[in-house]
């Protein structure tokens, strides 16, 4: 990962402003789609140790997004945005501000116009942000409030542990040959429960082993990994039978996530080619619930995951590479 990527923040008091420029390592495309698809903005818009969880977006012209910050103590903190000019993959403006479930207006905290640029660096996308305030008592008690400090966060989520993790999966499968998987997800007991399948099997882990949070490296932009988390299992890989596999992750409530049983397996197919992943998710999506749709991600794959009609969970992994 670049630990030198582009972050200013300035405070314009004079203008009632906000200026951030920011970079990503990774191509526009992508960089868009994380800005603009709620799927994507629910898995690193919120500062730790909030998640943002969707209710409902409509990006477009007149269109909004209504979310809530979701804290470690299940309180919800709703937010609406209403977007008022997009031009594709160029920019986009928006006003922001605090409301209830309904997406009524909180009139105790002051909107904010966004007006939010792309510019196209190849390899990487640089983000400038211009926030404006109507007065300035406005935009001190945004700043009061840890803006800065929260948006940074959110920022190097989408750095380090969605980009990261899924990086490291990719770099696990870099055969050309189609293969199923079974995908699993642990609320921290991943490495016991491999071991125990190890024993069972009496295999042994393939690609890079046990790949560990701690593992991210940190510095620049990136934050230090929290201590509660740094030993917790990122990726592991074992075959069991028949040439099936075992991936396995731990998924914290340090970073949000809430398992329930059912809601912790999926079946990873990674087929040899786009048209037949394309194939594959629409035939399964069919009667059922896509819960990601299928489309170019960040860590080098066209993905997407869906719940079929029967109720089990599977995911379509293509990597570009093949």
């Amino acid at each position: 990962m670049n630990t030198n990527l582009l972050f200013n923040f300035t405070v314009n008091k004079e203008k009632n402003s906000i200026h951030v420029e920011r970079e990503f390592g990774a191509e526009l495309d992508l960089v868009w789609d994380a800005w603009t698809k709620p799927e994507l903005l629910d898995q690193w818009w919120a500062p730790k140790p909030f998640r943002a969880v969707t209710k409902s977006m409509d990006f477009r012209v007149g269109g909004s997004w209504l979310y809530y910050m979701l804290s470690p103590k299940d309180e919800k903190f709703w937010c609406r945005v209403d977007y008022n000019k997009i031009e594709n993959k160029k920019s986009y403006a928006a006003k922001d501000g605090f409301c209830d479930e309904n997406g009524n207006l909180n009139p105790e905290f002051p909107r904010s116009q966004w007006n939010n640029v792309f510019h196209d660096g190849g390899e990487t996308t640089t983000v400038s942000v211009t926030i404006q305030y109507e007065k300035l008592a406005d935009l001190e008690k945004i700043i009061s409030m840890g803006f800065k400090e929260g948006l940074s966060m959110a920022m190097e989520n989408l750095d380090q542990y969605i980009e990261a993790q899924f990086k490291l999966r990719a770099e696990n499968s870099k055969g050309t040959k189609a293969r199923v998987a079974t995908y699993l997800n642990f609320a921290g007991n991943t490495e016991e429960a491999f071991k125990f399948y190890r024993s069972v099997f009496r295999t042994e882990f393939v690609g890079r082993g046990i790949q560990r949070f701690g593992d991210i490296p940190a510095g620049g932009d990136n934050p230090p990994v929290a201590d509660s988390v740094k030993h917790m299992v990122l990726h592991v890989q074992l075959p069991i039978t028949g040439g099936h596999i075992l991936m396995g992750t731990d998924a914290p409530k340090e970073m949000g996530f809430n398992l329930t049983p059912g809601n912790n397996m999926h079946i990873c197919v990674e087929p040899e080619t786009r048209e037949e992943a394309k194939r594959l998710f629409d035939a399964l999506a069919a009667g059922g619930t896509i819960t990601m749709p299928l489309q170019d991600m960040f860590f080098g794959a066209y993905f997407g995951e869906l719940t079929d009609r029967y109720g089990i969970n599977w995911m379509i992994n293509h990597q570009n590479n093949k």
